[in-house]
């Protein structure tokens, strides 16, 4: 049983950054690809980001190109989401996910972290 565990958000200012971790334990890191998605109050759940098992494949969200960047170290069974420029509308509670391949089924879930953007 793979269980993961985000950290690293938050209450900052629009425009400051933010970086999210995403642990996992009880099975390797290295045989999934890790996704990073938002629910913000009132919308639907929305995928941001996905980085595959190798980290050879990374997308996005349009809303978030060129101010987020996932990255992986599978020595460390951590995902990172490193979020730059933030806007209000970034304001969610993030979860990471890990799945056999990016938009494939959701294996594993996190249980969240807020991030509230907002002065």
């Amino acid at each position: 049983q793979l269980q993961l565990v985000e950290s690293g958000g938050g209450l900052v200012q629009p425009g400051g950054s933010l970086r999210l971790s995403c642990a996992a334990s009880g099975l390797t890191l290295d045989d999934y690809a890790i996704g990073w998605f938002r629910r913000a109050p009132g919308k639907e759940r929305e995928g941001v980001s996905c980085i595959s098992s190798s980290g050879d494949s990374i997308n996005y969200a349009d809303s978030v190109k060129g101010r987020f960047t996932i990255s992986r170290d599978n020595a460390k069974n951590t995902v990172y989401l490193q979020m730059n420029s933030l806007k209000p509308e970034d304001t969610a509670i993030y979860y990471c996910a890990a799945a056999r391949r990016c938009y494939s089924d959701i294996d594993y879930w996190g249980q969240g972290t807020q991030v509230t953007v907002s002065s």
